[in-house]
């Protein structure tokens, strides 16, 4: 199979539907069922419309669900004879419903979390220069700065391609236009 069937992202709180054509799987005779498997348990099916397989899951169940990184497998199983054959498989995302969310919420990726927290750590060590040091015969050891500085440059290059990504912008840098003839 190419191309990805299943997506790769679904919002709880609101309504998850998606429609399948699979030739191979013609509705009359297949049903289509997505394991959901994660911090939660999810098992979706299909119901058939004409030829096409519909997943339609209202906002009030997918309210429900807790986010996270799920694996998941998209499986067809025929009503006639019981086979099951796994179509694909792979990782989903369920992004937490904003609205149900009534405290704080740090809804930051880790890689904006820890560039937040290496900045923090350099800018307190403008300061202090001993990297390790022994007080009753307790010994502390600190991260060199050359190396919180490389990883500070490793994370602002992740939180830069997150952010590309969100807005839709090139993973690859600047896009160059060229005409010829």
């Amino acid at each position: 199979m190419s191309g990805q069937l299943f997506p790769s992202q679904i919002k709880a709180g609101t309504t998850f539907r998606f429609n399948l054509n699979l030739t191979a799987y013609p509705a009359s005779d297949w049903t289509i069922y997505a394991y959901l498997r994660g911090v939660s348990a999810i098992d979706l099916q299909s119901t058939a419309q004409g030829n096409m397989h519909v997943f339609n899951v209202p906002a009030n169940i997918t309210k429900d669900y807790n986010a996270g990184h799920y694996g998941f497998s998209l499986r067809a199983v025929n009503s006639s004879n019981g086979e099951v054959e796994e179509l694909e498989s792979g990782t989903v995302e369920i992004k937490a419903d904003l609205a149900s969310i009534s405290e704080k919420a740090d809804l930051r990726s880790h890689a904006q979390k820890t560039l937040t927290a290496l900045e923090a750590v350099i800018e307190g060590r403008a300061s202090l220069d001993q990297e390790r040091y022994r007080i009753n015969n307790r010994e502390l050891y600190r991260t060199p700065i050359e190396t919180l500085i490389k990883l500070r440059n490793q994370y602002r290059a992740e939180v830069s391609r997150e952010q590309a990504k969100a807005s839709g912008k090139s993973l690859f840098g600047r896009v160059v236009r060229v005409k010829l003839g």
